[in-house]
């Protein structure tokens, strides 16, 4: 039998051209003559990969167009929390104040972070758990941000449906939410300007209420019909046959994968992280679809900066609605802003209301934020089932049963958030499940391929993808600000902690228990895999730990004992 070696260019007549999973170095096609028989040589070929290139088990599905790919990025990135978190929290922190650290925290982390997920998760084709075969032992990362993922799209649908809700309400001649003449008012209802008495009502201002705010509260939410958290009452059919359109439209889009003070620096922190989507998993999952070769460093700067300029924009339209319902009802801009789900469905709806065609302007709005927030849990969801389906074969193989079960799965949770009550269980996961938590694995995350896995080394994968290294500003952001940074933001976000409230409503010991309870379960799956795998790996203790922080395709330099991670050098190099 014999064996020779030749460069696919050169035997175009005898092997196909392979499909690179992820390498962009020439490959070599191994001949095996098998036998000769009259002159004819049969012969086997095996595709030899460069030892240096990580190969895929199977091929692996990519954007059908590069637009796709960063529309659904950007999509993603731009979602709700642009219209209602970052207007709010500038306001809140005064402005200007808080544009110095919301920038500052953009540049020295968010934008690092963004471009750090789309590389990680172009070089290494997998979800944001399959990824950590960089670095074993940090594994537990990857499902941290697959649980954040999935907890937010418990309450994150809502929103949609309560957007959808109102949307089916703008059809009408005369909006709702526009006298107080309807069966769900309460007498403390007023259409006059709170800074006007002569309606004879006789009501202190602090007891009135707008037309806008007892329809949302009353009229959809009922949520003068509990007592509290531990008064939830049934689903409202309403809302629940939203969330069911909600989710239908979720999983088809989803089931045949992607072709189809210090206070201050805390909220600019967790509001980039919003924002960009870092830490969601989300990132890593659409890139893990991209072409090797794709510019990953231009989508992060194109998606990074388009995000921001929408925020901005959305700020400027914020403030003149806040400022319009400040003047119209003589009080106080502040008496006026609020965050949340109070700011697009209060203080949006009730501006609405006073336009020419404001039927017409409604259906507009809604429609926008119905398509800002699919974007959005789409982009979660896509999170969940990739991080899931790359890690278990089973479950690729199923991809259509699975995607069925999350969403169910995500109903049925949603639930919760639909009764009479549920605003109190929405407000309680939109405070934990994605607060200390998210940052906290941004910060393992970066951790894990600064310092673990290296700057160096993941240089180095980007230049095998791009053709050009990093420069040097964002090697020392991975490397030294970005973690330093978000350790400080971390420690200090759990120093201030305050608990959650809607309103004057105070939530009972035991609902903050549960909070931190959910942010908690996310965290843990980070010491809770390090243990497991560091116990199930063969070997002594210095066998054990360099397993553990060494990446899979460098097992073979483990046995010979050549550990670059117990260098000096590893550790200084930038």
């Amino acid at each position: 039998m014999n064996r020779s070696k030749f460069p696919v260019g050169l035997m175009p007549s005898v092997v196909a051209p392979a499909k690179e999973p992820n390498a962009i170095c020439p490959k070599a096609v191994e001949l095996v003559l098998v036998k000769e028989q009259n002159g004819v040589q049969f012969t086997n070929s095996t595709l030899v990969n460069s030892p240096q290139t990580p190969v895929e088990a199977q091929e692996r599905e990519t954007w059908s167009k590069k637009i796709d790919f960063l529309l659904s990025v950007i999509g993603f990135a731009v979602d709700l929390a642009n219209v209602w978190r970052f207007p709010y929290l500038c306001y809140k922190n005064g402005g200007g104040a808080f544009l110095v650290p919301y920038l500052l925290f953009m540049v020295i982390a968010g934008m690092p972070l963004f471009y750090m997920e789309l590389a990680l998760g172009q070089f290494n084709r997998e979800g944001a758990a399959g990824v950590w075969k960089i670095c074993p032992i940090l594994k537990g990362v990857g499902f941290t941000v697959i649980l954040i993922s999935l907890y937010v799209g418990f309450f994150y649908n809502v929103i949609i449906a309560w957007a959808l809700h109102y949307f089916f309400s703008s059809f009408t001649m005369e909006l709702p939410w526009t006298h107080c003449n309807n069966t769900w008012n309460s007498p403390n209802c007023t259409d006059a300007p709170s800074g006007n008495a002569s309606d004879g009502s006789g009501l202190n201002d602090s007891f009135r209420t707008t037309p806008a705010a007892e329809y949302f509260e009353r009229g959809v939410l009922h949520l003068h019909e509990s007592h509290g958290i531990n008064d939830l009452g049934p689903p409202r059919w309403q809302l629940t046959s939203c969330l069911v359109l909600v989710i239908v439209l979720l999983y088809f889009s989803l089931w045949k994968g992607v072709k189809t003070s210090g206070k201050v620096w805390i909220d600019a922190a967790t509001q980039i992280c919003f924002s960009l989507g870092v830490g969601f998993g989300v990132l890593i999952a659409f890139s893990s679809y991209n072409k090797f070769t794709n510019n990953c460093y231009r989508d992060a700067i194109i998606t990074t900066s388009v995000n921001s300029l929408t925020s901005f924009s959305s700020g400027f339209v914020v403030f003149s609605f806040l400022g319009y319902m400040a003047q119209k009802h003589n009080v106080p801009i502040g008496d006026v802003a609020k965050d949340g789900p109070g700011l697009i469905f209060i203080i949006y709806p009730e501006a609405l209301a006073t336009l020419p065609l404001s039927s017409a302007w409604a259906v507009v709005f809604f429609i926008m934020l119905l398509t800002l927030g699919i974007d959005s849990a789409m982009g979660g969801m896509e999170s969940v089932i990739t991080g899931l389906i790359d890690e278990f074969q089973l479950l690729h193989r199923h991809r259509e049963l699975f995607t069925l079960f999350i969403v169910l799965a995500t109903f049925l949770l949603s639930l919760f958030c639909v009764t009479n009550g549920g605003i109190y269980v929405f407000t309680l996961l939109d405070h934990f499940a994605a607060g200390t938590s998210i940052l906290f694995g941004v910060l393992i995350e970066a951790i894990g391929v600064a310092w673990f896995y290296g700057v160096r080394q993941f240089s180095d994968d980007i230049k095998q993808m791009t053709g050009q290294r990093p420069s040097l500003y964002w090697r020392l952001c991975w490397k030294f600000v970005s973690p330093c940074f978000l350790l400080f933001v971390v420690v200090v976000s759990i120093v201030t902690f305050r608990p959650p409230h809607y309103g004057d409503y105070i939530f009972p010991e035991w609902a903050n228990a549960l909070g931190w309870a959910i942010a908690a379960s996310s965290m843990s799956m980070v010491p809770i895999y390090a243990t497991y795998k560091f116990c199930s790996l063969p070997g002594s203790l210095r066998e054990k730990v360099a397993y553990a922080i060494t990446p899979e395709k460098e097992r073979e330099l483990v046995d010979s004992g050549e550990v670059r991670q117990f260098t000096l050098r590893h550790w200084l190099m930038v």
